[in-house]
């Protein structure tokens, strides 16, 4: 296999779920001698397979994976520790020569493994302030007082994404400054070509009910009921699907309301990654569809490479990805 110099750039792979990045992924590392490096916030827990949609190892095809199945499930992730964690796999994968293919569509991971990203302090006590909140008032009404605070942070983080909130409203007490502060405009610290996966909205509809559905049929009921008997923290209770198997067993839902509940979910998930990453003017998207997808993205880092890849060109809609 080919190797790379320490400048090599990072080949990120991004986008809505249910696209195929995990495909695309494993064959650009195969074609460029690379290894994978996860940027999917949910694969960091061990034993949250299915729910995931995390590439069986024997599905691999022998490419190495880094960065999944690094916390339990009792633990809440943190994305400063996956910033740390995750540079220094990409020092550690240069240094062997190793071309790093990030792959995932958690947006805040991959933009704190790649951009100038910075994590402000935390109070343990307002925090703990804050959740109590969540379970008293609800996540909507913290999200009501994040808009008045700082409507950009609250436009980007959904009324749902209680984590989420608690930590825009813990930096705010914190440093008295706006959350998005902590999120400047897209400045890379990382060179990195971004190739994004998307398709019209119908046909991302029908991957989500059916990989919804593929996860029910192998087992996932099964999965979050051994998870729940070994203790889930708050972050893995509330993933997608994870949550919904938990309220059919307490009895909020019955097992089809529970799996239509997580066909909508996931796909108002998928809308969100649509939105976070279109706006990025930095990705290159690609039709998931494309018969030559793989071939596509190989000449979108080959140009990148030679230093002959333009900015993304703008669709004549104004919009960035297909499905947006």
């Amino acid at each position: 296999m080919p190797s790379v110099s320490r400048r090599a750039l990072v080949v990120a792979v991004v986008g809505p779920t249910a696209t195929g990045k995990s495909d695309l992924g494993i064959a650009l590392a195969l074609a460029l001698g690379g290894e994978v490096v996860n940027t999917d916030a949910m694969q960091l827990y061990r034993g949250m397979d299915i729910g995931t949609a995390k590439v069986p190892v024997d599905e691999r095809h022998g490419v190495p994976h880094h960065l999944l199945d690094v916390l339990d499930p009792s633990q809440d992730a943190s994305v400063a520790d996956y910033q740390r964690w995750a540079r220094a796999t990409l020092d550690e994968l240069a240094g062997r020569g190793r071309r790093a293919v990030a792959v995932g569509g958690s947006g805040l991971y991959v933009r704190a493994l790649l951009d100038h990203l910075e994590f402000p302090g935390t109070d343990p006590a307002l925090r703990a302030a804050l959740e109590a909140r969540v379970e008293t008032e609800g996540s909507r009404a913290l999200h009501d007082e994040l808009r008045r605070l700082d409507p950009t942070a609250a436009d980007a983080i959904g009324p749902r994404n209680a984590r989420r909130i608690v930590r825009a409203l813990e930096v705010i007490g914190v440093t008295g400054r706006p959350y998005s502060a902590a999120l400047p405009d897209h400045v890379d610290e990382v060179p990195s070509v971004r190739i994004g996966l998307d398709c019209d909205r119908p046909t991302l509809d029908a991957r989500v009910a059916a990989r919804v559905r593929r996860m029910w049929d192998e087992g996932l009921v099964d999965e979050v009921d051994r998870l729940v008997s070994g203790g889930l923290g708050r972050t893995a209770a509330r993933a997608v699907g994870y949550a919904q198997v938990i309220a059919m067993r307490a009895g909020s839902l019955t097992e089809q309301e529970a799996f239509e509940s997580t066909v909508a979910a996931t796909r108002r998930l998928a809308r969100k990654q649509m939105g976070w990453f279109g706006r990025d003017p930095r990705v290159h998207w690609l039709d998931a569809q494309a018969p030559d997808l793989v071939d596509q993205a190989l000449d979108v880092v080959a140009r990148a490479d030679a230093g002959t890849l333009g900015p993304p060109p703008e669709r004549p809609d104004g919009r960035r990805s297909l499905g947006s």
